[in-house]
């Protein structure tokens, strides 16, 4: 009984009594003096020596009055002898606004937050603000939000946060001359930041090493050498600066990625003049020099997009090849991670394949594939084809078809959720006569799978991002037949 730890014993003072405050009893210890409850975990885990790796604690405690002190904690796991301390819980003063969150840094690491205006209790892990507790929202319209002017046609948008600096936007765009353009998150809209010089930009990738942020952009425009650039936040000049160059083929997508806390990037090396049947290839941080080293090449055919994703204990890698020289029915390979390198795991039929998304519900694994156009010597090319999601199936150990969804020359498709809803918007870029076209939003409906819910007028869609703020979630998509991207609001009930 670890509570007669810190009763007094019959007949010595201070009493303890027997309280009940709105339903709930408990006992008052009385007096002044603090009484502090220790042990070794060896004497209450009996069946172990040790801390248990997992466990639950239920206490209630109430206090009337309590000056908060930093260091003050209600419970803590330290090390035998040494007291350094390795779990905590400690009570502070909860932060409450109607506007912007707080600051979350290393410095405000498990303060809590909570939001009246979304109705969420929200904890910081040194980075964002994660949610403890929160309504959970319905998708009940799609809104148009903004309209972002581009310098030129924008093939891929990425969004990503930089922790104390806020929300960014990177987008690849087509022109040489005027290069691409970083945006950031400011009076609620996305704002020009930054101008970065890039050859016909395909995609940006942002990711972190250490604490260190960067971005690498897939360079496509056919010169020798052909380079693609890595480039690295620098926190004194708050710019992204050049940080390493790789030689690339028509690169048309990046990929990060880790694996037993080891970082690699991959490169989707689309083509070498006019043969698509080259390698892609992928490198590996080297902790020592603190540059990308080629770490394993991979034959692709016209590789358009890498996928990373982790099932359990297993990685897997997938290419989407678009066109082997000849036709566009051809197939596209998921890899997977064994004895240090990526090997085949599955071959699945694509047509035209131009992105994966991987994604999980509940249990279930899906992996859903953006078919293009359907490219022979034999007859015409169709553009209004159907893309695929495949579900990992526990009985074959493979990726399986699950549904079939018409889409017209689709290049990117997006999960995102919202609240317990699930969704997938696909990016309809062309039917052979038009690039104005509805771009779908999909809602996970159980056995049905996805059902169409909502259509969004885009023209030339690329890509598109999901991505939330203070003010809510928004979808953007990119276009590469104009300089206008749009941003649209979902709103909730």
């Amino acid at each position: 009984d670890l509570l007669s730890r810190a009763l007094p014993r019959p007949g010595q003072a201070p009493p303890t009594k027997m309280v009940q405050s709105r339903g709930s009893r408990g006992l008052r210890l009385a007096g002044a003096v603090t009484t502090a409850l220790s042990f070794p975990a060896s004497q209450i885990f009996t069946n172990c020596d040790y801390f248990p790796a997992e466990f639950s604690l239920v206490a209630t405690i109430k206090i009337p009055r309590l000056r908060w002190k930093k260091n003050e904690y209600i419970f803590s796991v330290v090390e035998d002898r040494s007291e350094s301390l390795l779990l905590g819980l400690r009570f502070s003063p909860v932060q409450v606004t109607l506007g912007n969150p707080p600051p979350c840094s290393r410095a405000e690491q498990g303060q809590l937050w909570f939001n009246a205006q979304r109705k969420g209790l929200f904890i910081c892990d040194g980075l964002t603000w994660r949610t403890l507790l929160q309504n959970k929202e319905r998708l009940d319209y799609i809104e148009n939000y903004q309209d972002l002017y581009t310098s030129s046609e924008t093939f891929d948008v990425e969004v990503f946060s930089i922790p104390c600096e806020g929300l960014f936007l990177a987008a690849a765009n087509r022109d040489s001359v005027s290069g691409s353009g970083i945006y950031k998150w400011r009076n609620e809209t996305f704002q020009l930041y930054q101008n970065i010089s890039t050859q016909e930009a395909r995609a940006w990738k942002h990711f972190t090493i250490d604490d260190k942020i960067f971005l690498v952009v897939a360079n496509s425009r056919e010169a020798e050498p052909e380079l693609s650039v890595i480039y690295s936040w620098n926190p004194q000049w708050r710019r992204f600066l050049r940080y390493q160059t790789l030689e690339t083929h028509g690169a048309l997508d990046w990929e990060a990625f880790q694996i037993h806390n080891h970082s690699f990037l991959v490169v989707a090396n689309h083509r070498r003049d006019s043969n698509h049947n080259i390698h892609s290839v992928i490198y590996r941080w080297n902790q020592d020099t603190k540059m990308f080293e080629v770490n394993q090449t991979l034959s692709t055919s016209g590789a358009y997009d890498w996928e990373f994703f982790t099932v359990g204990p297993y990685h897997f890698l997938v290419v989407a090849n678009t066109f082997d020289g000849q036709t566009t029915s051809i197939s596209s390979t998921v890899y997977i991670w064994l004895d240090g390198r990526f090997q085949t795991f599955q071959n699945i039929p694509t047509v035209g394949a131009t992105d994966w998304e991987a994604f999980q519900i509940g249990d279930r694994f899906f992996l859903a594939v953006a078919n293009s156009q359907r490219v022979s010597d034999r007859g015409p090319s169709p553009y209004s084809i159907n893309s695929t999601v495949y579900e990992l199936s526990t009985l074959t150990q493979t990726f399986i078809r699950f549904q079939d969804i018409l889409t017209h020359s689709a290049v990117d498709w997006e999960f995102f959720t919202i609240g317990d809803e699930k969704f997938l918007v696909v990016a309809n870029s062309y039917d052979g006569t038009s690039y104005s076209l509805n771009s779908v939003v999909y809602r996970w409906q159980g056995y049905e799978g996805f059902v169409p819910v909502h259509s969004l007028p885009t023209f030339g869609c690329r890509d598109w991002e999901h991505f939330s703020t203070d003010e809510g979630s928004f979808l953007i998509y990119s276009s590469a037949t104009s300089r206008l991207s749009k941003v649209f609001r979902l709103k909730t009930y």
